[in-house]
This record gives C-alpha cells, sequence and structure tokens, in this order.
C-alpha cells in the first residue's frame, strides 16, 4: 500500500466530537438484515464498543445488562451507503460556477452541511466521486473528530484528459506520464480509490493514457471507476480494466457479457432525471423549461435505460447513487432513486432495492466484511426508521436514528 496522507502522522490529543459507544438494545423492531430476503418481525440488535454483539428475534435475546431502547412499530436496517455523491455540490446552483468560484472555504461548509444532511437520510457511508480538492479534508474531518460525518471514501480529484468532461472541476493531464502523476498526488493527499472520466459526448483518453492511468492505479492498490455512459466506452474502459462502471447507459450483449465475465458492476443513478423531471421542484432550482420537458419524456418513455434493465436481468450487479450534488438532487434524496429502480425493473422489488444501498453497495467497495448487514461482529452502523420501507420505500424520509460505529449520530 501507498505511504498514508500526511494528516494522519498527526498527534491527536483529544477529538471534538468524541460521542460514547454505550452497550444499547435496540429492542422490538421489525429488523431488516439484509442478509437475502430476512426479516424479523419482533426482533433486536444488540450494540456493544461499536460493533453489533447479537441480533435477531426477541425470542432469544436473553437478560442484557444494557439501555435498552424500544423500537416497536419501527423498522431497523444497516446504514445506506450512497456510492455516488460529491459533497462539494449544493444540490440548487450551478455545477460549473460552484466548481469555479466556490472559494475553498465555502466548499467545506458545502461538503460539512451535506455530510449532516446524509446523516439524516440514514446515509452511513458516502463515497465522495469528486468536484475539487475539498474531499480530502472533509475525510480529516471526520476520522479526526473535528466534524461529525458518515463514515467517508473519496477520490479527490477526478482524472481527465486535458480539456475532457468537467474539465473545470477536475485533473486534467495529458500523456501516460502526467496520467500517473496525477494518480500519485490524488493518492498523497489521502484518496481511497481513483475515478476518469471516460466520456462525455464521445470517448475519452488514448488507449496509452488510459493504460497508464489504470494500471497506476491498481499498482497502488487501489480500485479505478469510470464515468461511461454509452455502450462504446463502457466496453472500452472495462476492457482496460476499470473496477466499476458509473451511471452506466445503453448496452450491446457484448458489453453486458464483458461486464459479467470481468465482475464489473454499475454504479446507477436515476435521481438527476427523476428530479429534474418533477415540473414544480425543478422550476424551484430555475431548471429550464425545456430541460424538464425532455427529462419528463425520458422518465416516461424510459426507452434510454434499456441497456441497463437487459444488464441488471442478465446478472450485472447494481448498486445505489444518487449523484447527490446535482442539480435538484439534495444529498437527502434516498427514496426517489431506490424506487425509480424497482419501477425500472432494475431491481426486483423494495428489499432488492434497499440492498442496493447496503450489502450489495458494500460489496462493490470491498466492505461487506465489516458493513452493509445486521450480522454479529459487523460495524454497528444501523438506521431506525418509522415506518416499513418494504412497504413503501418513502418510509426513508421518517429516519429517526443514526448510528455509525455504535455512535449515535442522528437521534440523540
Amino acid at each position: 500500500m501507498p505511504e498514508a496522507p500526511a494528516w494522519r502522522f498527526e498527534k491527536i490529543i483529544k477529538p471534538m466530537f468524541d460521542l460514547p459507544t454505550p452497550h444499547r438494545v435496540l429492542a422490538g423492531a421489525r429488523l431488516l438484515t439484509c442478509r437475502g430476503n430476512e426479516i424479523f418481525e419482533n426482533g433486536y440488535v444488540e450494540i456493544r464498543d461499536g460493533l453489533i454483539a447479537a441480533v435477531g428475534p426477541m425470542s432469544e435475546m436473553g437478560e442484557v445488562a444494557a439501555e435498552v431502547i424500544d423500537c416497536h412499530g419501527m423498522t431497523v436496517m444497516p446504514g445506506l451507503i450512497n456510492s455516488h455523491a460529491h459533497l462539494a455540490w449544493d444540490g440548487v446552483h450551478d455545477l460549473a460556477r460552484q466548481s469555479l468560484y466556490d472559494r475553498p472555504e465555502i466548499s467545506a461548509y458545502k461538503c460539512a452541511g451535506n455530510m449532516l444532511k446524509s446523516l439524516r437520510a440514514g446515509i452511513t457511508l458516502v463515497r465522495d466521486l469528486g468536484m475539487n480538492r475539498s474531499n480530502f479534508f472533509a475525510k480529516q474531518a471526520v476520522e479526526q473528530g473535528i466534524f461529525p460525518g458518515p463514515r467517508l471514501l473519496i477520490v479527490g480529484e477526478a482524472i481527465i484528459q486535458t480539456g475532457g468532461h468537467t474539465f473545470w472541476c477536475c485533473r486534467e493531464a495529458s500523456g501516460p506520464d502526467e496520467m500517473r502523476r496525477a494518480v500519485r498526488d490524488q493518492v498523497k493527499g489521502g484518496a481511497d480509490l481513483i475515478k476518469i472520466m471516460g466520456s462525455h459526448d464521445t470517448v475519452e483518453f488514448t488507449d496509452e493514457e488510459l493504460r497508464a492511468v489504470i494500471d497506476e492505479t491498481h499498482r497502488m492498490g487501489l480500485a479505478i471507476t469510470a464515468h461511461a455512459t454509452f455502450d462504446g466506452v463502457i466496453r472500452r474502459v472495462a476492457q482496460f480494466g476499470v473496477d466499476v462502471i458509473e451511471h452506466g447507459g445503453a448496452m450491446s450483449d457484448e458489453t453486458i457479457q464483458l461486464l459479467l465475465d470481468k465482475g464489473i458492476p454499475i454504479v446507477t443513478t436515476f435521481a438527476p432525471l427523476v428530479m429534474q423531471a418533477q415540473a414544480d421542484i425543478a422550476r424551484q432550482h430555475d431548471i429550464p423549461e425545456w430541460k424538464i420537458t425532455e427529462r419528463q419524456a425520458a422518465v416516461q418513455s424510459r426507452e434510454r435505460f434499456d441497456g441497463l434493465v437487459k444488464a441488471a436481468q442478465a446478472g450485472v450487479t447494481i448498486a445505489f447513487g444518487t449523484d447527490a450534488g446535482s442539480p435538484v438532487v439534495g444529498h437527502d434524496v434516498v427514496a426517489p432513486e431506490l424506487q425509480f429502480m424497482v419501477e425500472l425493473g432494475v431491481k426486483r422489488d423494495n428489499y432488492d432495492a434497499l440492498r442496493s444501498a447496503t450489502i450489495v453497495a458494500a460489496q462493490v467497495n470491498k466492505l461487506d466484511h465489516m458493513l452493509g448487514s445486521l450480522e454479529t461482529g459487523k460495524a454497528a452502523d444501523v438506521i431506525v426508521i418509522d415506518g416499513d420501507p418494504l412497504e413503501d420505500l418513502a418510509a426513508l424520509v421518517n429516519i429517526t436514528a443514526v448510528y455509525v460505529a455504535g455512535k449515535q449520530m442522528i437521534g440523540a
């Protein structure tokens, strides 16, 4: 593994936010463990020392010397993982303008605010796919206890060819050597993975550049994910060896088979289209009428999603992401994305959709050994919902408590 970022060597006397991890039991809830379709209608979760100490039906609980929290009528499940978000974008203002003109201090405040919004929405891990370098400092703030937030996986700056897609907020590079340097700079800052912009309307990167950026990332021991939105680029980046596809799009049977053969998942992001198609909400965010009409047509016809539906039905792994921070997509927008996944057929039912934001997302991010399901020994990243998301995913707006590693972040 590469050298850790410099801030990890700083001596911390005491975190500013040093939340306790008392011995607790969440009792009497409907438990969605996210292990397959497992449900305990009257279950409990015991939390001790930041871990899940026990989970199961109330009949098996026995006597425990712990604070018992009555969760009857509630649903308890693993914390949600948003695998595609941009903490320094607010979902309100123009993306390019934010990227070009937000001062670093404002980007930091936006990250802080959006981490709180994520927690309140039940999101206990955010995979930040970049906008500027502010995610480096957001991660430091959380891990050093300077500011309370969800777990973070960060890319630093996304890497693009010079003048490439969203050049105004990414790390530009030209040629294989610059690609390698760009990867090393993100790793030096503390990146957990690397992101590249594989396309806009056309394929980006020369073969030599693409080969170099992927090779350097893997040489550093990290995964690499690619923004890829149409068949030609999805197939190309998959052939060259990326680990994850962001967004996805139209795909041939050949491309779908390639993803299956290589075990490459897709993080879909339907929320921008879904939210911008809601005229009343979109107008509040100054979305032009022509775009609202275009989005409504896309959501109604659904032809543009055929490739993703075919891929999902063929067995390609699909994980939950919202593109949070994009226009009209706040960091607390969760249910609309999950609902559309089910309506579209990318997920079979509500539980399948919830797994895409829990155990499936944990698997995509190589964290399923510690996150993503309610199992003894895993980290106590747990949320409590007033309602039943299996009946109606809109219940996810009613988050009453959020725990990260046993620390009560929301609902104290």
